[in-house]
């Protein structure tokens, strides 16, 4: 499908007001051709295809809808054993070239979101490139591959999956053929959308947007395909008036510039363009870069706001911020990781909102960032986070820390991310506490992010053994409120006090040697009470168990009072936690703890959830 973006201000493609459907909406150009459905599949168990040649281009025997994986239901193969290799054809025509704006000159790129794990693309027959990473996006130049002699030509994507390779960064997948506990099925090869674009020789490859509230400017830097002399303009703009505008010239692969806005050195209107919940702005951009024979044009989107820590509080525009966040496993029955339609990332971030949280923490698994997209539009925070190895060896270290680089390159511009996840709860780094190897890769992963991006808080371990750390994060799913309390309804030395030692998992909170400089200090899991109104499945559990609709509400209440009395800001608290994450958003296969049925129903009124979240009164 080829799909131009209609919604335009002087005929100008705004990258704040997109469609749904539209990938990499950071980075958007006027057409672009989807190549999401119907493709050839065949699981290769035996790995005989590339032997075999299948990389040709002949039909594989099966089909698939890309891009849901094989073992989901939507996919059309609902095929969840073990099964470490597949392969995936399709056709790409000329007329279809044609109509994304192909023309001699110009260069065909394809586009992954996201193929778990290994990846190896060949077209017509021609390997055109390869790689590693479940979680990250790829694209691949095919130009020169595409043979001359013919006006159809073959797509075929061989993806390498081992479910025993406990190395790979995995998140929530299940190593067993069937989940357990509390992970979930696996999900092999395409399970974010492919596209193609047409492009100039010389064209942009990459950006990131970052804002100096105090000097009223913003700094964009590109990444470009080639370094040719090009001549590189952003215009930057709100509501139709203009806002900035600057040209640089560039002379290699990489550009930036940087613009003062105007007014935002005005004091008096300082806070009028800030985003932030509750107002959401968005500033629109547009980028040209011109060699002097070809431009390539380019729509964007920013949001102008800092996030930091000072004296226990999160930071958001130098204002404290509490946050009421819930933790989202990002899994649907029918699309497992994927999502089934663009529209349900849209609602996934509506629901939220609805239900009166503030921030979502996507637990092990990088989002696809079309959620991201609707995060900012909403104004809803989110923790990025890493999926985790389930051992720790050389290749777990070079894996993690390869595709981490790649999502915090891919989302930092997002306005919505405020903090960094690279590990959780010691997963793949068990033994962080006795071991320097283990404990020096965690140290690393933090110091690595801080170098990537600057400008957010890191978590270096979320949950408990934290070392050096931006945030103090605790996990705890006691089920009496009378407990939370007693745990965090104390003064700010207490709590201080008590994230010096072990804290409620049994597990230091704070490794030998950290300083706490007044960090935030965050309950990051809790709730996590299971309760489902239908018949639950043999194998279904929560950390905790109501007895019925009314009783749940009890519990809720309880749980989330005892941790609301302990949040800053909280009915006029100085002191104290300085946000949490409720577990769980919605349940997920055999975890029926969440406040959303599988398939996104409310298990109390909306209203009910929303003034507990809050800690209002039910109006």
């Amino acid at each position: 499908m080829v799909t131009h973006d209609a919604d335009r201000t002087n005929e100008t493609l705004r990258a704040s007001a997109l469609e749904s459907a539209r990938p990499r909406p950071q980075l958007v150009r006027e057409s672009f051709l989807l190549l999401d459905g119907e493709w050839g599949f065949a699981h290769d168990d035996a790995d005989r295809g590339l032997a075999e040649r299948w990389f040709d281009g002949r039909a594989l025997g099966g089909s698939i809808l890309v891009p849901f994986p094989p073992e989901s239901p939507a996919s059309g193969v609902g095929e969840t054993g073990f099964h470490p290799v597949v392969w995936y054809r399709r056709s790409l025509t000329g007329a279809q070239l044609a109509e994304v704006g192909h023309a001699a000159g110009e260069r065909a790129v394809l586009h992954f979101g996201a193929v778990d794990y290994r990846a190896s693309v060949w077209i017509d027959g021609q390997l055109v490139g390869c790689h590693e990473g479940g979680h990250t996006p790829f694209a691949l130049d095919i130009t020169d591959a595409l043979d001359p002699t013919t006006d159809e030509h073959a797509i075929v994507v061989r993806a390498e999956d081992d479910p025993h390779d406990l190395s790979q960064p995995r998140g929530k997948q299940d190593w067993e053929e069937h989940p357990h506990a509390i992970w979930y099925h696996r999900t092999t090869g395409i399970w974010q959308s492919v596209w193609l674009e047409s492009v100039a020789p010389q064209h942009i490859t990459g950006l990131n947007w970052t804002s100096d509230l105090t000097a009223g400017t913003v700094t964009l830097d590109l990444t470009l395909s080639r370094g040719d002399r090009a001549s590189a303009r952003v215009r930057i703009a709100h509501a139709g008036r203009e806002l900035a505008a600057a040209t640089v010239q560039t002379t290699g692969t990489r550009a930036t510039l940087t613009v003062a806005l105007d007014g935002q050195s005005n004091g008096q209107n300082y806070e009028g363009l800030l985003w932030r919940p509750g107002q959401p702005t968005l500033l629109d951009a547009w980028i040209e870069l011109d060699d002097g024979e070809r431009t390539d044009a380019v729509a964007s989107y920013l949001g102008l706001r800092s996030v930091s820590w000072s004296d226990g509080a999160l930071l958001l525009n130098d204002r404290p911020v509490t946050l009421r966040s819930v933790l989202s496993q990002g899994y649907w029955p029918e699309s497992h990781l994927a999502a089934p339609s663009p529209d349900a990332l849209r609602r996934e971030a509506e629901l939220i909102a609805e239900l009166g949280f503030n921030s979502v923490r996507v637990h092990q698994k990088v989002e696809d960032d079309r959620f991201l997209y609707w995060a900012d539009r909403l104004g809803l925070l989110v923790w990025g986070e890493m999926a985790a190895t389930y051992t720790f060896d050389e290749r777990a270290v070079q894996r993690t820390t390869a595709e981490w680089t790649a999502a915090v390159l891919r989302d930092r511009a997002h306005p919505s991310i405020v903090t960094w996840v690279p590990l959780n709860e010691s997963w793949g780094v068990q033994h962080i506490a006795s071991r320097a190897d283990q404990r020096a890769f965690a140290e690393g992963l933090y110091q690595l992010t801080k170098a990537l991006d600057p400008t957010r808080p890191v978590i270096s371990n979320d949950g408990w053994e934290l070392g050096t750390s931006d945030l103090w994060t605790m996990h705890d799913y006691e089920a009496d409120g009378e407990v939370l309390a007693d745990r965090y309804d104390i003064d700010d030395a207490e709590l201080r006090a008590y994230i010096s030692g072990i804290g409620p998992a049994g597990r230091r909170v704070r490794l030998p040697g950290t300083s706490d400089d007044g960090q935030p200090i965050m309950l990051t899991e809790f709730g996590g009470v299971k309760w489902a109104a239908d018949a639950s499945p043999e194998d279904s559990w929560g950390y905790s168990e109501a007895a019925g609709a009314e009783d749940y509400t009890r519990m809720l209440a309880s749980i989330l009072g005892a941790v609301q009395s302990g949040t800053r800001g909280f009915r006029g608290r100085a002191r104290g936690l300085s946000g949490w994450c409720w577990t769980q958003l919605t349940d997920t296969m055999q975890e029926r703890n969440g406040l959303l049925t599988e398939t996104r129903e409310p298990k109390l009124p909306v209203e009910i959830i929303r003034s507990l979240i809050q800690g209002t009164e039910i109006a």
